[in-house]
């Protein structure tokens, strides 16, 4: 099983996951979605995952402002694919696990077991307050605590069809939840910090994370290390994006075009949030970075997701070197165009992978 897994981080808040006006701005639409998931099952591509942000960032693009809610998305796509996986996402102090628990068993359903978790810890102290849901700022240094706690819940009752638990953050009293998916639910989560990858190690299957690709060698290697240690098989997921052409020029000009239109007032939102958070080496200081850095290590115009960028040719070539320094099980992808980016990998990038074949 150790072919490469390949995943598309859909678009579904406001212009994917480009800051820039060099991209028209646009709304997230189930039937753009549905395109993209369709597109991606006939390239036989392996899954897509689906973010949730309560509160955009503004900017002249209005970047993220509309996001289409992840859980129903997932299950709208559901009915209309059949063997593609499934990957929403919950930030957690949104909804309560046995809510959480309800809605994954019925999806895993819909897709005929095809559903796995996206954990969000939530750093954007912002998209909770306004909701009355943030947990006071000692919850930047207890959200791995909270997932946890939160995740031995949805576990519990996914296997059990209930729970009884009690601690500092939630109290169930013999809460049934049924039907029960039948099956276990792969979790994944964007763990790069050390408390993250601690996380990811003890609970999860897979952590995502979005780093050059130097860092991803060091994140990966210490989650499967970690893993190891707890006696559970663990692995990553490296986030990407994909700016392909014919030839690397017309790829790399539209790349650099990209950066030097960015929309800074978004950017700086992005940034002004980021900087509450209070984990070391997380999120947030991954973003504080990535506005100095160069096109392929991940520029905050492309969110700072490190950018596989030139002809299909070396595009396929970077992926394979990329897939055979750092060990990771799968990758993650955004394009400018979702669906013609996703066409391409498909027809052109991916028959001449070795990584994939």
């Amino acid at each position: 099983d150790n072919i490469m897994k390949f995943g598309i981080f859909l678009p579904n808040g406001s212009n994917g996951y480009i800051i820039s006006n060099a991209i028209k701005p646009y709304l997230p639409t189930f039937e753009h979605n549905r395109d993209i998931t369709v597109e991606a099952e006939k390239q036989g591509m392996d899954f897509v995952l689906s973010m949730m942000k309560f509160r955009g960032f503004g900017g002249d693009t209005g970047y993220w402002d509309a996001c289409l809610e992840s859980f129903t998305l997932m299950a709208g796509l559901a009915g209309v694919t059949k063997k593609i996986g499934l990957i929403p996402s919950i930030a957690l102090l949104s909804q309560h696990p046995a809510y959480v628990a309800r809605m994954i068993a019925t999806i895993d359903d819909i897709s005929d077991g095809r559903c796995s978790l996206n954990i969000v810890t939530g750093w954007n102290k912002p998209e909770y307050t306004q909701m009355g849901l943030w947990r006071g700022d000692e919850y930047y240094d207890q959200r791995y605590q909270y997932a946890a706690d939160y995740l031995t819940i949805l576990q519990d009752l996914w296997k059990n069809g209930r729970s009884t638990h009690k601690s500092d953050f939630f109290n169930l009293e013999d809460c049934s939840c049924l039907p029960t998916p039948g099956r276990e639910i792969d979790i994944v989560s964007a763990g790069m910090s050390p408390k993250g990858v601690d996380f990811v190690a003890k609970h999860a299957g897979h952590n995502f994370i979005m780093s050059p690709t130097g860092k991803v060698k060091e994140i990966s290697e210490s989650v499967k290390a970690k893993g190891k240690k707890y006696g559970r098989n663990v692995g990553t997921y490296a986030l990407f994006q994909i700016v392909a052409a014919q030839t690397d020029s017309e790829a790399f000009e539209f790349g650099d075009h990209i950066i030097n239109e960015a929309d800074k007032g978004a950017i700086a939102n992005i940034i002004g949030s980021a900087e509450l958070d209070s984990n070391a080496s997380g999120t947030s200081d991954h973003l504080k970075a990535a506005l100095t850095l160069g096109l392929e290590d991940g520029n905050m115009a492309f969110m700072g997701m490190p950018v596989i960028c030139g002809s299909y040719e070396t595009v396929a070539q970077k992926i394979d070197s990329i897939a055979k320094e750092t060990g990771v099980d799968g990758m993650l992808f955004s394009w400018p165009d979702f669906v013609e980016g996703t066409k391409d990998f498909g027809q052109k990038i991916m028959p001449k992978l070795q990584c994939a074949n």
